[in-house]
């Protein structure tokens, strides 16, 4: 567990030193997005246009989340283990529709329940299986 903390510290530290638009925390082990990595990144989120939380073990992204990081053009969140849109809390699409920026949502490989929202009707192309 040490070692992923140290994982991802290190590619937050990265992202805020090399002043990079990405962030990618994919396979990290993430159960939530972590508070710390708020924190850090708070003088570089306006420069953050894309985010991968690929292949961890994510439930949900807190409202917290998304008024962060407003100007995302791309969410890789493919892999994990989001249950519910888009009613549930996990990933709330009026959040995400209130994201300008927001080009791309990969939901890939989650176990989704439910029935996807109209497609037609968003500002960003969402991915999902179906």
């Amino acid at each position: 567990m040490a070692q992923d903390v140290a994982n991802v510290a290190r590619r937050v530290n990265e992202a805020v030193e090399e002043g990079n638009n990405h962030l990618d925390l994919s396979n990290c082990k993430l159960i939530s997005f972590p508070d710390g990595v708020f924190k850090v990144l708070r003088t570089v989120t306006e420069n953050i246009q894309s985010i991968t939380l690929a292949n961890n073990e994510l439930k949900a992204l807190t409202n917290k989340f998304f008024a962060t990081f407003v100007q995302l053009r791309e969410l890789d969140l493919q892999g994990n283990v989001l249950t519910k849109l888009p009613d549930a809390v996990e990933v709330p699409v009026q959040k995400l529709s209130s994201m300008p920026a927001l080009k791309t949502v990969n939901m890939r490989s989650n176990p989704l329940d439910g029935q996807p929202p109209s497609i037609s009707s968003l500002s960003f192309e969402l991915v999902i299986d179906q």
